[in-house]
């Protein structure tokens, strides 16, 4: 039986949640409306919080300066595209380490999270010789190999704990009714791992868009995502602060909506199943 919970533990409980919940958001609530001020009020002390004249000349101004679209699409692109890539090379691998392992299995584990702890720096020369050898720098393919190279561990360790609650007497069972084992990765554990896979699609997803250091030093105009297009508002003449929040207004509205979305997906998914 569940313990029954009185209503102020509730209004308590209810309360710090929204509380946790607005500090974490406050930073991107005072960079739109930062976005909304001149450079004058945004600089202002003490800072002007609601009480300041509107304005859309911030985001007229970075539309006429920067191609934000082509920023976008890169984005879309780099972040899509190496996280698609991953999923598809982990997939097998957190299978095999999940239903057969060996008694190297958590030693791989560990070794794949280790290298996680490598600075990038410590790897960027190698990699950019790289790229100018095969005339891949400035290049989104290089950029999507490299993005999913670096959040493969993740993907791998994600993936692999998902696939340690599936039973492995259902798999057997595939077997023995004639499922190879394409068929059994397929058709029987990725869709009992749909929920898994889906919230590793779209944190990794969200670590692709934010990365800044990679896409900042292997990309110059062609391939520069909107983590470049945020920096260029970062000038030797100083910050522009209005316009800066602006740009990165337009960079973080598309993750805002998918994360919107995810969720009512993700809500709407589990009443169906809980009504099914």
């Amino acid at each position: 039986m569940a313990r029954a919970v009185s209503t102020r533990r509730k209004t308590i409980a209810t309360a710090a949640a929204w509380g946790i919940g607005l500090l974490v958001f406050f930073p991107i609530l005072w960079t739109i409306l930062t976005s909304f001020k001149t450079e004058a009020q945004a600089i202002a002390d003490p800072p002007i919080f609601l009480g300041f004249d509107w304005t859309l000349e911030n985001y007229r101004v970075v539309q006429e300066r920067s191609d934000y679209m082509r920023f976008l699409w890169n984005s879309v692109i780099l972040a899509g595209g190496s996280t698609i890539l991953g999923v598809i090379i982990a997939v097998p691998a957190a299978w095999s380490m999940a239903f057969v392992p060996s008694k190297r299995t958590k030693d791989i584990l560990l070794w794949m999270l280790s290298t996680k702890m490598l600075p990038a720096v410590g790897v960027l020369y190698p990699i950019y010789l790289i790229c100018i050898r095969f005339g891949l720098l400035d290049s989104r393919a290089a950029l999507v190999a490299i993005l999913m190279l670096i959040n493969l561990p993740i993907i791998v360790w994600m993936l692999y704990t998902y696939f340690r609650e599936i039973p492995g007497e259902i798999l057997e069972a595939a077997r023995m009714d004639g499922a190879g084992l394409k068929e059994e990765i397929l058709y029987v554990l990725t869709p009992m791992a749909v929920p898994g896979i889906a919230s590793t699609l779209l944190l990794n997803f969200i670590l692709a868009w934010n990365e800044a250091f990679w896409t900042l030093n292997l990309t110059a105009a062609n391939a520069a995502p909107l983590t470049a297009f945020i920096a260029s508002y970062s000038s030797p003449e100083g910050l522009f602060y209005a316009k800066l929040s602006a740009a990165s207004t337009m960079a973080i509205a598309p993750i805002l909506i998918l994360g919107w979305f995810s969720q009512k997906q993700l809500v709407r998914g589990l009443t169906f199943g809980a009504v099914k």
